[in-house]
């Protein structure tokens, strides 16, 4: 039976796991599959391993290799894995084959290295990594990747260029991506995706230019809570939408902007208030205040509360 390709596949919530690491910091592969575990058991749709919340930077090619088959075993086809790769054009190909070789199904590519790049580089560079592999490739533009809606239009020619994940926030340049590449590729099945950190905040803002899949870091932590969330937005239950913004996922990002590195720092602190020793961040992230892990709590439980 021949697979359908990723983009038929990722329908739901998208789990981004954290990658654990043990007492001595070394990678922990059977914690790591526990989490991936929990979070399939939880619903997620799918499981992006060794991204930006999986501490892509910090792991080695050899850490990397293990992390993504751990999370293919672990998934065993219930879910479609999608891997993380970046850095320059020849360690995202190295990265992109390692992915490929552990079985996973897709690919994130996240911004290149340090450099600030022009269009026809970022072309170049996302083109140069699609045509190396057999696997789907997803964009995410941020940081020194941002896209001009000519450029996603360009990739989005690509048979294995998949889609497009929006860690800017620009909404008007969202809006004239989406037109270019209805207009230049009218009929392709093109992913769109929501991936600031805590999408939820803004899901319904970009669900108003057609983008309705996003990224759920709090899944990590809060599964019941972004289950609801997700249930809710997909079903056009707006009133329960607002309600959870309100009362967990704005405080939720209020806490988030208190330190730098939280967006994954604080959900790995997250993860070990629900009972799963993940170990802490590696250099150069630091821990969370101890006091904000408290306020975590409070607010994890509250988010709970809110569900009944």
């Amino acid at each position: 039976m021949t697979t359908p390709p990723l983009a038929a596949r990722l329908d739901g919530l998208l789990f981004f796991p954290v990658t654990a690491y043990g007492p001595d910091g070394a990678l922990d592969t059977d914690v790591f599959r526990a989490h991936v575990r929990g979070g399939i058991d939880a619903g997620a749709a799918a499981v992006f391993a060794c991204c930006g919340t999986g501490e892509f930077h910090a792991l080695t090619p050899e850490e990397y290799g293990a992390c993504v088959f751990a999370a293919v075993t672990e998934a065993a086809g219930r879910v479609p894995v999608v891997a993380g790769t970046g850095y320059g054009t020849a360690l995202a190909v190295r990265y992109a084959r390692a992915a490929e070789e552990a079985g996973a199904d897709g690919l994130l590519a996240m911004p290149p290295y340090l450099v600030v790049p022009g269009q026809e580089g970022l072309r170049a560079h996302y083109t140069a990594l699609a045509d190396s592999t057999g696997l789907d490739v997803i964009v995410y533009q941020r940081d020194n990747a941002v896209l001009a809606p000519a450029t996603v239009a360009e990739l989005a020619r690509h048979p294995r260029i998949a889609g497009l994940k929006d860690g800017v926030g620009d909404l008007d340049l969202m809006q004239r991506i989406v037109s270019a590449v209805r207009t230049a590729e009218p009929g392709r099945e093109f992913l769109y995706f929501n991936g600031l950190p805590t999408a939820e905040l803004t899901c319904l803002a970009y669900r108003g230019i057609g983008v309705g899949l996003y990224s759920s870091a709090a899944f990590c932590f809060a599964p019941e809570i972004a289950v609801a969330f997700h249930r809710a937005f997909d079903g056009g239950d707006d009133a329960t939408v607002r309600r959870l913004i309100d009362g967990f996922y704005r405080p939720l990002v209020e806490l988030r902007n208190k330190g730098r590195g939280y967006a994954v720092s604080l959900v790995k602190a997250g993860v070990r208030l629900r009972g799963l020793d993940v170990g802490e961040v590696r250099p150069p992230l630091s821990e969370p205040d101890g006091a904000h892990i408290e306020e975590l709590s409070a607010l994890m439980e509250h988010g709970r509360a809110l569900l009944a």
